[in-house]
């Protein structure tokens, strides 16, 4: 196939292990970089060879450009994918999809109309780690699979991102953040959720930053920072998600088990690629399970490669958009079963993503 020419738009934090990744990837062709501060996108595109550094009006006008790679902080998601569709353009984003649902909604129905694509991050289920847990469940080794509990607690990230406001605005705190990390991976092992209940708080309404650059700034909370959640899926196995800014001395909880009717799977940090995998048959010991997947180290932009194949090869792409909104109303149902005293019933379908091929 053909590499698909492909632009970034969005320079910032996490911007760099994409431009470095994409420009690895056969599928793509890595050409511009653009940002709302020009002379940021002229940084990136120094620094990774690029020819053109645009406006982000720029890149959406250059016609060479069949997909859009945004990686713009959240609040901004949903209208700049807006804008590359709209200007004829495949896009991946970052996640979430979108802050609010109805957003989420407004692209992917801006996508079918316009007969183009979005995909979505995380896409680090397509790993090593997850996708040797995926075939494990697959082949029966824990047999029917009944419950996956996942935790990510940590104390926050204002002591060390530059610019930490963001994760505790309206799109924010660690469902949103870290969320979709363990949301993917659940529906990826075992398939669509049914409906889902949980607890949300604010701990600390006032957060002091204490990395650099804004050291003793403020920030108002205006987001849950504690999420304890409990899902219902298709399948009929049960879920807890725990998600926390709030932990501060830490946590000895495992990321991700998955429990069936013949043995228990301990999932690798969705957060990565690679990982330990292990596993307990009934009666037996833990023991490590050797990786039957590729792309174990930080491959982010896989999912950007994956879309690129599967629009020349007439499949489905992976890390579609339409799993990400499934995952987006979760979290927000979590938030809407802990404000309203009940349940929330899921409206959106999605299918489990096609394995990736073993080794």
């Amino acid at each position: 196939m053909r590499p698909i020419k492909a632009g970034i738009i969005g320079c910032g934090n996490i911007s760099r292990i994409y431009f470095s990744n994409l420009q690895k990837y056969p599928e793509i062709d890595l050409v511009a970089a653009a940002d709302l501060e020009l002379a940021r996108a002229e940084e990136r595109a120094r620094e990774y060879g690029l020819a053109k550094a645009y406006t982000v009006e720029q890149l959406l006008a250059d016609p060479e450009i069949e997909i859009v790679v945004n990686l713009t902080i959240p609040q901004a998601h949903a209208p700049v994918c807006m804008q590359a569709l709209a200007a004829g353009k495949h896009v991946y984003v970052e996640k979430p999809l979108a802050v609010t649902r109805e957003e989420g909604q407004r692209v992917l129905e801006l996508a079918a109309e316009k007969g183009l694509r979005v995909a979505s991050a995380p896409e680090t289920f397509l790993g090593g780690g997850i996708q040797t847990c995926r075939k494990l469940i697959d082949d029966g080794a824990i047999g029917k699979p009944v419950s996956v509990s996942g935790f990510m607690l940590c104390g926050g990230h204002e002591s060390w991102h530059p610019d930490p406001e963001f994760y505790y605005a309206a799109g924010g705190g660690p469902m949103f953040d870290m969320g979709p990390y363990y949301l993917t991976a659940f529906v990826t092992l075992l398939g669509p959720i049914r409906r889902v209940t949980g607890s949300a708080v604010v701990t600390y309404p006032e957060r002091t930053i204490t990395s650099e650059k804004k050291r003793g700034q403020k920030i108002k909370v205006e987001t849950p920072t504690h999420i304890a959640g409990v899902l219902d899926f298709a399948s009929g196995a049960v879920g807890t998600l725990i998600t926390s800014f709030d932990t501060m001395a830490g946590t000895s909880l495992p990321n991700i088990e998955v429990h069936g009717s013949a043995g228990s799977l301990l999932v690798p940090d969705p957060n990565g690629f690679g990982g330990v995998v292990k596993l307990r048959r009934h009666g037996g010991e833990w023991e490590e399970v050797p990786l039957t997947h590729g792309y174990t180290d930080n491959n982010r932009g896989i999912g950007v490669a994956d879309m690129a194949r599967a629009i020349a090869e007439g499949r489905q792409h992976r890390a579609s958009g339409e799993m990400a909104y499934h995952v987006l109303e979760a979290m927000h149902g979590f938030h809407d079963a802990s404000r309203d005293d009940r349940h929330y019933t899921m409206r959106s379908k999605c299918e489990r993503p096609e394995p990736m091929p073993a080794l």
